[in-house]
């Protein structure tokens, strides 16, 4: 059969960034017929699984359409590009840099359901790890995969989805989601927890040994003693080539778990670290990695990237911050060699990562699809390694956490840096844009494709959001204002220059990103920021529960800032968090 890899040839320069919007605009749709299937003994579906199956004629206009990989890695921060040179050489250096990208909801099953639907995490219901609000609350009926389906193209999911995967019910059929397969997905390949009576002993997702993985509706557990970034790797390259010789385009989410802690411990893990006020054990949490990259950056990483070269943050520093937060004692010694050593593993996880995208692009070039192809690269959340005497971790609404990389390379798009701001909804909308999909529930992102062509500027809000665990702030949840979305406990929004975010038990905070990148002084109360505080309350009010198009209205003209000021803020920003913890923020 005839492979796709001229499918995008005479499409070149502005043309083929602006053919997303044109396509998006027509509301093209290919037709296809939904299948669905009831779940059977352990291990089979009943039925085939719940696929798009694709129409007999193919539809002309893909041949004008690219492919699209996306990478969604775990808990990385935009720093840790340092330890991937596959990455920034064959998609950095290829195509654009977003330096002001953002996980609005730091968490891992809250950041996925907003990648893969274009909302925010109060239009999601999606807003923590944990039932009632993690898988079980998604409705992944619609969404990212079903619209790229719809508009023509084989979709192949293989990866992580979602916290209670595999073990919740589903909320699309109200049954256990061991075998489930979402709509939508030519091919699924979700790594999949065990819940009780599953027959299966050992594994899961954070099992770097042991993934579980659900095949089309068909649980395998034959994975064992497989590193599973090599193992999907492995899967990734084989669905190139069999999606190759379709006259499709194809569709591959790529959603790998390094560089999250996971099993099995190693015998180089941080031990026997204590709460330095308490005196109380404290778990220091690191992925597990093959033996041939243990150490591999030791002579790299000498200090923990959150650790100020001032040692610590000092109790004025500490001051304006949460309550949970502000309480945290400074780090100790051993913690900070724990912390130093997390960082490495984390690095070491990243590397077979980064290995494995190499082998990925080599196999679409050989295969005459990379000219062909749009590479997006991205982080479910950052993460948290000392800054503000957070040992580790992510969830609340400050920068570490809140940024990830965004790369994006392929047919049309430039090579450069750009400083408009991308939030995980954008990703979503930008994705579809490119493939000329259009989903059938609301999207809040905002699609970036204009941005391919130079910065446009920050026009509007990020809505920042999160739920923070009811141990944290379990007296203000019963009385949670009735005028929030259900169930968040921190809402607030990031422009340009300030970040705003109020708790439901009261705490608030404001920053001036321009002066204080850092985030070390919260003006939030000062007479000095009265005014610019009441504007962004407004802003907030009107964004924190928002839904399609009213997510997309633009700043008061004072809180946007213009492409030239943009770009002269974020290298300020960018400068004075270098100065302080020494490394470089890529």
């Amino acid at each position: 059969m005839t492979g796709q890899g001229g499918r995008l040839r005479a499409l070149r320069g502005p043309l083929a960034v602006t053919f997303g919007l044109a396509v998006l605009a027509t509301g093209c749709s290919s037709g296809h017929v939904e299948r669905h299937v009831s779940l059977g003994p352990a291990g089979t579906p009943s039925a085939a699984p719940s696929q798009i199956v694709a129409s007999s004629a193919p539809d002309p206009r893909q041949a004008s359409r690219p492919n699209v990989v996306e990478i969604v890695t775990d808990d990385m921060r935009s720093d840790d590009l340092r330890f991937m040179p596959n990455v920034r050489r064959l998609v950095a250096d290829r195509g654009l840099s977003f330096r002001n990208s953002f996980s609005p909801n730091p968490l891992c099953a809250p950041a996925r359901s907003s990648l893969l639907t274009g909302e925010d995490s109060h239009n999601t219901g999606v807003l923590s790890v944990k039932a009632p609000y993690n898988f079980s609350a998604f409705h992944d009926t619609d969404g990212l995969g079903p619209a790229m389906n719809r508009a023509g193209y084989n979709t192949v999911f293989l990866g992580k989805y979602m916290n209670g995967y595999g073990t919740e019910d589903a909320a699309s059929t109200g049954r256990i989601s061991f075998r489930y397969v979402p709509p939508g997905w030519t091919e699924w390949w979700g790594s999949t927890e065990r819940p009780r009576g599953s027959g299966i002993s050992a594994g899961g997702t954070y099992s770097y040994y042991h993934a579980i993985l659900n095949h089309n509706g068909t649980v395998r557990d034959d994975h064992a003693g497989q590193y599973q970034s090599v193992l999907e790797g492995r899967i990734a390259r084989r669905m190139v080539r069999k999606y190759h010789r379709s006259p499709k385009p194809f569709f591959l989410y790529l959603a790998p778990i390094a560089p999250h802690f996971g099993a099995p411990d190693e015998r180089d893990d941080p031990t026997g670290v204590v709460w330095p006020n308490t005196g109380r054990p404290e778990r220091f949490k690191t992925p597990a990695r093959p033996a041939r990259v243990r150490g591999k950056f030791d002579g790299v990483v000498t200090r923990p990237p959150g650790l100020p070269l001032t040692g610590t943050d000092g109790p004025a520093e500490m001051r304006g911050l949460p309550r949970p937060m502000r309480w945290r004692p400074p780090l100790s010694p051993q913690e900070k060699a724990a912390v130093l050593a997390v960082t490495r593993q984390r690095a070491e996880a990243l590397s077979v990562l980064d290995d494995e995208v190499g082998d990925l692009v080599r196999t679409l070039r050989s295969t005459d699809e990379l000219a062909n192809t749009v590479i997006a690269f991205t982080s479910d959340n950052g993460y948290f390694l000392g800054e503000h005497r957070m040992r580790q971790g992510k969830i609340w609404t400050h920068e570490p956490s809140l940024r990830v990389p965004f790369l994006i390379a392929g047919p049309g798009i430039p090579h450069g840096v750009r400083n408009d701001p991308i939030s995980s909804p954008d990703v979503a909308a930008t994705v579809m844009d490119l493939a000329g999909a259009r989903p059938r529930r609301p999207v809040d992102g905002v699609s970036v494709v204009p941005s391919f062509a130079g910065d446009r500027g920050w026009r509007r809000a990020v809505l920042v959001e999160n739920r923070l665990d009811a141990r944290v702030l379990k007296r203000a949840l019963p009385s949670a204002p009735a005028s929030w979305p259900k169930g968040i406990t921190a809402s607030g929004i990031r422009t340009a220059r300030y970040t705003y975010v109020r708790y439901v038990d009261g705490d608030a905070e404001l920053y001036d990103l321009d002066r204080d990148p850092n985030q070390l002084s919260n003006v939030y109360g000062r007479p000095r920021y009265a005014t610019v505080q009441a504007q962004l309350a407004r802003v907030w009010r009107q964004r924190r529960d928002c839904r399609g198009a009213s997510c997309r209205a633009p700043l008061p003209a004072s809180l946007q800032k213009d492409p030239k000021q943009l770009r002269a803020s974020t290298a300020k920003q960018r400068r004075e968090v270098e100065a302080r913890y020494g490394e470089p923020t890529l």
